[in-house]
This record gives structure tokens, sequence and C-alpha cells, in this order.
């Protein structure tokens, strides 16, 4: 798109009338893959036509076409006034040895004239034409993906932020270094708020070579354009220290911990990690505490569990000193007792590490988070507090001996019922988390409990009452009993469900454990509420308005089923 500038220009070398000046920037223009090549290209033979070739030649071409003329008709003149001088002349007045001398450069250079000099002249821009078309249908896809070309305060959609990487990694494969800084340059233009173009472009500098160009991306990056972007700042702090500037590294990771992102965990990690590399144990674990201090005086920090979990990592792991470590977890979880991800934490890393495991200190912390909390004191959710009794579950069956194993799982009975201990393990077998812990526990009061399992063979009963329920089911419409033949018989379902397979039969004992005879249900106005095993508590009980009734179904042919109220308009 830069025909505009050219058209300047060429409008400037016209006004003065410097027709090799002209000619130069004719042939300057017919190299790029600009939108008006083909424009230029005709103005350019045009223009040739109406000038002499030594106007339009430049003075390399000129030096070019004088080393290449024969030599008589340079020095003809010269040589009949020398000749004359000496009276070696004949009848028509020509010296008669420079007359053979001339007469075999002129053999010699028989093939040259101005004529195949002009033709040399126009092959020569008609090659640069050509490569230029080449290459601009080759890029023209790149180019008119770009929609703006020109720096706006408003995000880059998606499909032109992915376009110039795919144009950025096709002009570096072609291997042109001048025209793939040019084409950074164009990139950084439009995408100058974005840091990932900043790296990539002091990157390939980088392996370039290029380190002036590195440089000076990078200045630009951190104190210009990017400067307040944190993932900059990790980019240069890495760069600096692998070119051996471990000043200016350290310099880049104080700024970001202590003015543009404090408390920024991955900005931690690395500056920590940085001062270990340097052999400075002292400086690193002074990283991890100034960061640890200052969560510690904010009113809430999300951060802070996971900076006390990635300082007794780094002190296991790194510095070899495992007892400091479990200092470190002692102080986390003195501090924020009711976090659920430092006891997990805690666990796993009494799991993971190698060598003896402390059972005894393990055991007392378990017991102390999973207790029932005192009235007057916070304590761990019932959902947290059955999770952790869970995993510890776990460490002591692979570490601990057998009396341990049955002690921790006499005192995880008495916490927990037993429904919910192998509710849990299957939970944790299958990948769900605690979130679906709430869905699956059954209300201590429900009928289900009481008077055997929440519904028979694997079908659920859902009552009259179903907007109550909290858990929707909008793939099946079940079909409600008759009061008066619901205490009598199961439920009767189409014969079009067929008989269900084995893994449907598995859900029935979850309601009573192992039984298996049908439970009479009950009137609709007496439905209980979670009758579909547990999902009732996992949402908040809603009352939805009545609607219209769904049409009868056709199969149910020995019973009279009462119409069924359509929630699922409400519900949604």
């Amino acid at each position: 798109m830069s025909h505009i500038l050219w058209d300047k220009y060429l409008e400037f070398e016209v006004g003065l009338n410097e027709i090799n000046r002209i000619s130069q920037l004719y042939t300057r223009i017919i190299q790029l893959p600009i939108q008006k090549l083909d424009h230029y290209y005709h103005s350019y033979k045009q223009f040739i036509t109406l000038h002499t070739l030594s106007d339009l030649q430049t003075d390399e071409e000129k030096i070019a076409t004088m080393a290449a003329m024969p030599a008589t008709t340079i020095t003809e003149a010269n040589n009949v006034e020398a000749g004359a001088a000496e009276g070696v002349v004949d009848e028509e007045g020509n010296m008669m040895g420079a007359k053979v001398e001339g007469s075999v450069k002129q053999e010699q250079g028989s093939e040259w004239s101005e004529e195949n000099e002009l033709a040399k002249f126009n092959y020569f821009r008609d090659e640069l034409y050509k490569a230029a078309k080449e290459q601009d249908a080759r890029i023209s896809d790149y180019e008119s993906a770009i929609r703006r070309p020109y720096f706006h305060v408003k995000p880059l959609d998606d499909a032109q932020l992915a376009n110039w990487h795919r144009y950025l990694d096709f002009m570096e494969k072609e291997g042109d270094f001048a025209k793939v800084v040019k084409l950074y340059e164009r990139c950084l233009i439009a995408c100058a708020n974005y840091p990932e173009y900043w790296i990539r472009y002091v990157s390939h500098m980088d392996l370039q070579g290029s380190m002036e160009y590195a440089v000076d991306a990078l200045t630009r990056a951190t104190q210009i354009f990017v400067k307040r972007r944190p993932e900059i700042h990790l980019f240069a702090a890495r760069f600096k220290e692998e070119h051996g500037d471990i000043e200016g590294a350290r310099l880049e990771y104080q700024f970001l911990n202590s003015t543009l992102a404090p408390g920024l965990l991955e900005s931690i990690v690395r500056a920590a990690n940085f001062e270990y590399r340097q052999a400075n144990i002292d400086g690193a674990s002074m990283v991890f505490t100034s960061a640890i201090e200052y969560e510690k005086s904010k009113e809430e920090s999300r951060a802070l569990p996971y900076l006390f979990i990635q300082y007794a990592r780094f002190l296991d792991q790194v510095v070899q000193d495992t007892e400091k470590a479990r200092g470190v977890y002692a102080d986390a979880l003195a501090f924020l007792p009711l976090s659920k991800t430092l006891w997990e934490a805690l666990i796993h890393f009494e799991t993971y590490r190698s060598g003896p495991k402390d059972l005894e200190r393990l055991e007392s912390l378990i017991e102390e988070a999973t207790s029932a909390p005192k009235p007057d004191v916070p304590g761990l959710s019932a959902v947290d507090r059955e999770e952790i009794s869970n995993i510890y579950l776990e460490f002591v069956d692979l570490f601990g001996d057998l009396e341990r194993l049955k002690k921790a799982e006499a005192r995880h009975r008495h916490l927990f019922p037993l429904r919910k201990t192998l509710e849990s393990r299957k939970r944790s077998s299958d990948g769900s988390g605690s979130d679906r812990a709430k869905m699956l526990k059954v209300s201590a009061s429900s009928p289900a409990q009481a008077g055997g399992p929440a519904y028979a063979n694997g079908q659920s009963q859902w009552g009259a009452g179903y907007g109550q329920q909290g858990y929707v089911q909008p793939s099946q419409a079940w079909q409600q009993q008759p009061a008066q033949q619901a205490q009598a018989q199961p439920q009767q379902w189409n014969a079009a469900y067929g008989p269900q397979p084995a893994g449907y039969n598995a859900y029935g004992t979850y309601g009573a454990y192992g039984a298996t005879q049908p439970q009479a249900l009950p009137p609709p106005q007496q439905q209980p509420a979670a009758a579909y095993g547990s999902y009732a508590q996992g949402y908040t009980p809603q009352a939805f308005p009545q609607q219209p009734a769904y049409p009868q179904q056709p199969a149910y042919t020995q019973q009279q089923a009462p119409a069924q109220q359509a929630y699922y308009p409400a519900y949604y």
C-alpha cells in the first residue's frame, strides 16, 4: 500500500526533470511487490522510449557500456591525428597502421551496438519486475488478510493476529534478512501492544546474530510500547541473563516483584530460580519469604497458598532440606488453617518425596483438619474435610501398616457415613471433583434412606413436585403413578426402553446398599425430594410454576397415568 508515497516521490523528481534520477527511482519501484506494480512498470516502459540510453543509465552502467564499446569508436580521431604526424597515411588520408589495427578491433566488437545495450538495459528491468510479480503472488494472501495495518488501541481479532504469525513464518523461511526486518517493523505498527510479537522479533534477531537489532527492539518494548506488561520483563530478564548481563536481569526481576506486579507467582518463582542459578541460595529464599510476607499483609490473597507450596517444594527438591520444607507447611497451615489446597499439598508432599514418611505428625494434622469444627470456631466445609480424609486414606493405604490403616478407616467411618466414603472413592477414581460431591449427598431426612432403595431396578421415580427437585433431566420424560396404584406395585415403563444394562442396576444400590426389592412409591404429594439418589442437594431448591401438561404416552395401556407437568420451559 506504499504507492501513495512513491507517487509523491516521482512527482518530486519529475518536477526537477533529472532523467537519470527518475530512471533510478522507477528501477527501485519495480522491484517491490506493491499494489500498483503493473502501473509503474508500464509507465517506466513508456518513459524509456522518450529518452536516450545515456540519459537513463546509472554511472555504473555507463562505465560497463564504455568497456564493451570497440576501441576504434573511442580512439579513431586520435589515431588519425597521430598517423598524420608520423606521415604514415594512405591515399585517402588514413593512417596505414591504425587502419589495420582498427579493422581488427572493429571485427572483434562487431556485436556491440546501442540497440543491444538498450535491450540489455530493458532485460535487466524486466527481470526485476518478474521477480517482484512472483513475490506478490506468494504474499498476496497474507497481505489481503491484513485488515488494519495501522496502530489502534482496540485489540486485533484472532484472525489478523494469526495471519501476522503465518506471514512472519513465511518470510523467515524465505531467508531474506532485509525483508524479514521490514516485515517485523510493519507488524509491530499494528501489533505494538502485543508482547508476543516483540518477543518473537528479539528472539529471531538474536538467532540471526544481529544483536544490535535485538537490543533495539527489546529496549523499545520494555521502555515504551509494552512497558507495563509483565511478560516482556520476564523475557528481558531471561534474555539478559543468557547474554551475561546478570545485574540487568536481577533489576528486571526486582522491578517486577516490587513495582510492576508484586505477588505474581511466575515472576517470584523465576526470580528465585535465577538466584539459585547464580549459587545464591540465601537470595532465592529471600525472594520467597519477601513475597510471602507481602501477601500476608493483604486482607485476602489467592496467591499465598501457592507461594507456601512453591517455597516448600524449592526447599525440598532443590535445597534438599526436607525438615525446613515441613516447617514451611506448618507455618502455612497455622496461618491458613482453612485452605484445602495446603492440606492436599501437605499430603502429596509426604507421598511423593523420597525417604521416611512422618506418619505420626501427618496423622495428627489430618485429625485436626477433618474433625468437626466447634460452634464458634470456623473450619473446613464438610465436603472439603471428607476429600482430605479420603486423600489421607489413600496415603495410609500406600505407606502405613495395617493397624494404622484400620484406625484411619474407623475414624473416617465415624466422621462420615459409609455411603459417602464409597461415593467419594468412586468419585476420585473417575476424576470428578468436589463440586460434583455436593450433588451426590443425600439428605439425612430423606425417606429413601429409611424405607429402602431410592429407586428400584435402576429406574428413578420423580414426584409431582418436580420443580422442587433441583436437578433436571430433560432427556427423559418420567411418568408418575396414580396414588392409589403406586402403593401396590412398582412403576411400569414403556417397552420401548427395553431391558436396562447392568450398569444402570448398580445405581440402585446407592440408596440402601444391597436392597434389590422394588420400593412402594408414596402418593404424589408425599414423593421424596431426593428421589433420584443424591442429586437434590447439588442445587438450590426452587419452586416452579405449573405448566401445560404433556400429551399422554400411548404405551401406558395397563394404567392410566395422570398428565405430567412440563417443567423445563420455566426452569430454563
